[in-house]
């Protein structure tokens, strides 16, 4: 199937490892042109070699008021346009309701929300009839996990702002869509794992409650969310996708 992918241009935040480096290494093998994003520079640069010509590398933090403007101009100015945008922002700490601070919270709250807040409103100030904007959000949004209270209280928030500049941008349209990840086998995932006692009873623990009886793949992931960025999905907006190997109880 040809997503309509072919010198699309997208800016993928969070993309030096994990989900978004996975969403990016699949839009480009579709023929897309990416911008990829993380704090350190060198990372930056090392996952956009090794996604070849068609990515850059660009350092940034999504909690700089800055971020935004800088990653649409670099779209603008290394591939000569600006289609829509992956915003993967990094998991705030886990930790129980007593054991988070209000640094920790403030913290998560400007880079986790304020700062995807941000880059979703420059991105809709930018983008033309055809454009999207995408969220990585997390199971959490539906049902709260364990031990990620920051993430359970900020990430459903950010889930109903997507809905709300959904419908607001739907009648130009450019398309606002959320993808839910639950159990995926990242770097993110296998950390939290080894938070317990007995990190490979936790991961077969897990993998019990799954449907599919196996943590996801990134490139799992990344297929689903390239899908949902492509004109292929030009009728598909407004949504919260959950990519979980059927964790997720209800419709």
């Amino acid at each position: 199937m040809d997503l309509g992918l072919k010198d699309r241009v997208f800016v993928v935040t969070g993309a030096t490892r994990g989900l978004g480096h996975a969403t990016a290494r699949e839009l480009v093998a579709d023929g897309a042109k990416v911008v990829v994003t993380g704090r350190d520079e060198k990372r930056a640069v090392a996952a956009a070699a090794e996604l070849g010509p068609d990515a850059v590398g660009v350092a940034v933090d999504n909690a700089d008021p800055e971020a935004p403007a800088r990653l649409i101009a670099a779209a603008r100015e290394r591939f000569g346009a600006f289609h829509g945008i992956l915003i993967s922002v990094g998991g705030p700490p886990a930790g129980f309701v007593a054991d988070n601070t209000d640094e920790q919270w403030q913290g998560a709250f400007e880079s986790v929300f304020l700062g995807a807040v941000r880059l979703a409103r420059a991105a809709a100030a930018e983008l033309e009839e055809g454009g999207v904007i995408g969220f990585v959000l997390s199971a959490s949004v539906h049902e709260p996990i364990p031990g990620l209270t920051i993430s359970n209280g900020l990430r459903p928030g950010l889930a109903g702002f997507a809905k709300s500049l959904a419908d607001e941008l739907g009648p130009r349209g450019v398309r606002v869509v959320g993808v839910l990840p639950s159990r995926i086998d990242t770097d993110r995932v296998r950390e939290l794992d080894g938070l317990s006692a007995d990190p490979e009873a936790t991961r077969a623990a897990n993998e019990s409650r799954i449907p599919l009886r196996r943590y996801g793949t990134p490139e799992e992931f990344g297929r689903v969310a390239a899908f949902l960025l492509s004109p292929a999905a030009s009728y598909v907006t407004g949504v919260m996708l959950p990519v979980d190997g059927g964790m997720r109880h209800g419709f």
